[in-house]
């Protein structure tokens, strides 16, 4: 009688089994890491629109802070100017977002003010698979966070100064 090389086909269910039983416990954990990796690339972007915002401000002293985001940007080779600054990716004014994330900024003048001098940025997860909390931020350049499970878009400036400010 011959003898038989190889697995029988328990054999290769009970390793089938056990590589689903591993998939089963590690997947909702990737999604997890990728959730979290995603809100600390928006807090560090929102971060970057705030230093941007800021380096406009200055340089452009008579306009004040940009009225949008796209201001802050440019096409590549980029020249800067008022109109573009060249100080941020384009992957943060992009349609599509960067790392799970929309962003905007508006530039906005306070009453009585005869330039832009208050700026409102909000970076907000594409859907509760992206991300797990939206971010704001003012001139003060603190970034504040909604409550965690919050994903939805920080509606106002002022709803924004409400809102609790990040630990470093």
């Amino acid at each position: 009688m011959r003898e038989h090389k190889g697995f029988s086909l328990i054999e290769l269910m009970i390793v089938v089994a056990i590589i689903l039983v591993i998939a089963a416990i590690a997947i909702p954990n990737l999604l997890r890491a990728r959730i979290a990796a995603n809100d600390s690339s928006a807090a560090a972007s929102i971060h970057t629109i705030n230093v941007a915002e800021s380096g406009y401000f200055v340089t452009y002293n008579t306009v004040g802070f940009p009225l949008t985001l796209t201001t802050l940007s440019g096409p590549d080779p980029c020249t800067p100017s008022a109109a573009q600054a060249c100080l941020i990716d384009q992957s943060l004014v992009a349609a599509g977002g960067k790392s799970g994330y929309t962003f905007a900024a508006t530039g906005s003048a306070s009453p009585g003010s005869p330039f832009n001098d208050q700026f409102y940025a909000t970076g907000t997860p594409i859907n509760d698979m992206t991300g797990s909390r939206a971010y704001c931020s003012v001139q003060d350049m603190s970034i504040r966070l909604q409550p965690a499970g919050n994903t939805t878009l920080v509606p106002s400036y002022a709803t924004c100064l409400t809102l609790a400010a990040m630990s470093n």
